[in-house]
């Protein structure tokens, strides 16, 4: 196909306009207020819907929310997140929980901050925090296993506690 093009006129050959457009463009930025901010003192004010970074939390107890369902493992599309699930004889000491990961693991260097881990946990075991300076020197560093993500996500407070005991009920309600 041919396209025809007209020829520039001797107005648009002195690229004028050009030039004056880019003056412009300059001098709206030279004369706006600076947006540099000095890092390590200063830090990014994080807005309420950011997604940071995934980390496992704990219930009030201590004990670990996640159930080894795995879900966020089959929907995290990069595949950041590993889990290995209890064998047969699983942690009888968890509590009423019906089963804990003998590891989970996110590498922070795959993971693209979806969100997806977060929504579709069953047990609520997965929360994006606020951060957002994740920096190591190595490479493995940047893959967190199950007792440091622990420790990141700290605990949530939960209204509902699915795994506490069951307590009896009283003679009067039998």
């Amino acid at each position: 196909m041919i396209v025809n093009r007209q020829p520039m006129t001797w107005w648009e050959r002195l690229y004028l306009p050009a030039i004056w457009y880019g003056f412009k463009v300059t001098l709206r930025h030279f004369l706006r207020r600076k947006v540099t901010m000095q890092y390590p003192e200063e830090r990014w004010v994080v807005p309420p819907d950011y997604r940071g970074a995934p980390f496992l939390v704990k219930d009030q107890e201590g004990r670990i929310k996640c159930v080894s369902c795995q879900l966020c493992e089959f929907v995290c599309p990069p595949k950041a997140i590993r889990i290995t699930p209890p064998g047969p004889a699983f942690n009888a000491a968890a509590g009423n929980v019906e089963k804990t990961p003998r590891q989970f693991e996110i590498n922070y260097l795959r993971c693209i901050f979806c969100g997806l881990c977060q929504e579709v946990c069953p047990e609520e075991a997965i929360f994006l925090m606020r951060e957002y300076s994740l920096t190591a020197s190595r490479r493995a560093d940047l893959v967190y296993p199950l007792d440091q993500l622990l420790e990141c996500g700290g605990v949530h407070h939960d209204t509902i506690r699915k795994w506490k005991a069951k307590q009896p009920l009283p003679d009067d309600l039998h």
